[in-house]
């Protein structure tokens, strides 16, 4: 859906002449946490570095995996080998050329532990290199769905990294730092010229870029600067100060539709919403229960997913700019269904009830950690949640701060209970399995905060990488999720709705990951 909007500043517009111009003032709430492209897993980080940095493979901005640095990639005959063809005369932005070791170097060190990363390869058994132009990559038993995991894990020239000290990633959960988190040299079609954190981004058109016949290509300048304020960043995009907004809030959707020389694209996203409560431990830290973990309690989770009122969020909260969901993965996702995503009514009453008889006749009180810079109204999200918990007799005492602090929190294991949104840039639950369900390990699940451990789960989860009968596996999938949905391992609130907001000459699609892929851009002629 598409709505034009308007505004009497925008004839001020850099982007003015819509048709000749060359640099893009883009904003957002966030900005990236890092520019080492292994070192975290968010879509902000990776939005800016699909700008400088390529994959094997990518999405456009439908969502259809294309070809990036591999022109073309098949099984061969052993069924565990995957087999892709590099692209010739690629370099990177330093004049180093593409080379088939550079690919093994990266995905190497995609799989360190350090890395955000990982869960990706997790079936990767082997990464080699059969000549310049040729890699293969050997899976542990057929996976049919290794290319979807491909599409953002970024290559790195290899004797680049390694001259500058940065063969691990970037440790950030632990305030970890390197020279790559700062400085960038890849394949993408534009260039970082500078950057200061939290402040403005500046990058330039790569005039070697490989795929300069292949795009539109028509932004020489791009200026990224990330603005918290929702206030600010809409009134940015109003006087012509910023040209594309990735957010625009759903509180001014209204006002900025009556704007001249603007619009906003708008499509669902595929990201999920939801709260993560520490049930694994024996007693809690933020809690004033002693001795005990109320979360580990079935009936205490179960009244917490009841006493949470969805609709009075998506109608209050997001300006009817959500979708309401019962489970943690999208529509766009393997294995979503509609019995599912059924959300339970909101009945603080009965979460009350069931709460006493799970043997806290006064409730207890937590701590909510919550991000403020990073999902669509987030903070004003958490602050819903906080009275509607408090009806059912919890007590909630919020802790919103910046993603760059929130973020560790959950990595680190010290928060008991906390927001967090998900994206599945494969489009298949074993995504969501590997990162937030699977027991938290090396290899998986890193982004599992909630202690959760099970066995049987764990097992089926690591059967999907390699079972190739689709029926089979869809079984599967379906096992794991009526388990998770039994054990209400976390609490769903809904799936995101994109806004972005930009001059009405520019003809850019919303990308349903919402990864602006400028290099695909292009103004109205």
């Amino acid at each position: 859906m598409k709505r034009t909007l308007v505004a009497a500043a925008v004839a001020a517009l850099t982007v003015g002449s819509v048709a000749h111009a060359e640099t893009l003032r883009w904003a957002r709430a966030g900005d990236s946490l890092t520019l080492d492209p292994h070192a975290q897993n968010e879509g902000p980080t990776h939005t800016l570095a699909h700008q400088m940095y390529e994959g094997l493979l990518q999405r456009d901005m439908s969502g259809e995996i294309i070809p990036a640095l591999a022109t073309d990639w098949a099984v061969t005959d052993d069924p565990t080998v995957w087999r892709f063809n590099l692209r010739e005369g690629v370099t990177f932005h330093g004049g180093q050329e593409l080379t088939a070791d550079d690919v093994v170097f990266s995905f190497q060190r995609a799989k360190m532990p350090t890395s955000a990363m990982k869960e990706l390869l997790a079936s990767v058994a082997e990464i080699r290199k059969v000549d310049d132009l040729t890699v293969e990559i050997v899976t542990e038993g057929p996976n049919p769905l290794l290319p979807a995991n491909l599409t953002n894990l970024f290559v790195m020239d290899e004797g680049w990294t390694l001259e500058n000290d940065s063969a691990e990633p970037q440790d950030i959960a632990n305030g970890g730092d390197n020279y790559v988190a700062k400085n960038t040299n890849g394949t993408g079609a534009f260039v970082l010229e500078s950057r200061v954190v939290d402040e403005r981004t500046v990058l330039t058109a790569n005039p070697d870029y490989w795929g300069k016949d292949d795009f539109p290509m028509e932004i020489t300048e791009l200026v990224y600067t990330p603005i918290q304020s929702a206030a600010t960043r809409v009134a940015a995009l109003l006087s012509g100060e910023v040209d594309f907004i990735q957010d625009v809030p759903v509180q001014d959707l209204d006002r900025v539709a009556q704007a001249d020389g603007l619009m906003v694209a708008t499509a669902a996203q595929n990201r999920v919403i939801f709260f993560g409560m520490n049930q694994g431990a024996d007693d809690l830290e933020n809690d004033n229960i002693d001795g005990e973990n109320p979360f580990a309690k079935l009936e205490v989770r179960q009244a917490m997913n009841m006493a949470i009122d969805r609709e009075a969020i998506k109608r209050v909260v997001m300006r009817d700019q959500s979708d309401p969901t019962g489970v943690i993965m999208p529509p766009f996702v393997n294995g979503w269904t509609e019995a599912l995503d059924a959300t339970p009514e909101g009945d603080a009453a009965m979460a009350k009830e069931m709460i006493a008889a799970a043997g806290y006749p006064d409730g207890f009180t937590i701590q909510l950690d919550c991000p403020n810079d990073r999902y669509i109204n987030d903070e004003a999200i958490c602050q819903a949640v906080v009275g509607m918990l408090g009806r059912a007799g919890i007590t909630v005492n919020l802790d919103a701060k910046p993603k760059a602090q929130h973020f560790p929190l959950i990595q680190n294991r010290t928060t008991d209970f906390y927001m967090l949104g998900w994206g599945v840039p494969t489009f298949d639950s074993e995504y969501v399995f590997n990162f937030l369900v699977h027991s938290s390990s090396d290899e998986r699940g890193t982004w599992n905060g909630t202690g959760y451990s099970n066995t049987d789960v764990d097992e089926k989860i690591v059967s999907l990488a390699s079972e190739t009968d689709a029926d089979v596996r869809n079984g599967t999938i379906n096992e794991i999720w009526e388990q998770v949905q039994s054990d209400v391992l976390y609490l769903p609130v809904h799936n995101q709705v994109l806004n972005w907001g930009m001059s009405d000459g520019i003809d850019f699609p919303v990308q349903p990951e919402d990864q602006p892929h400028f290099k695909f851009l292009s103004y109205s002629k």
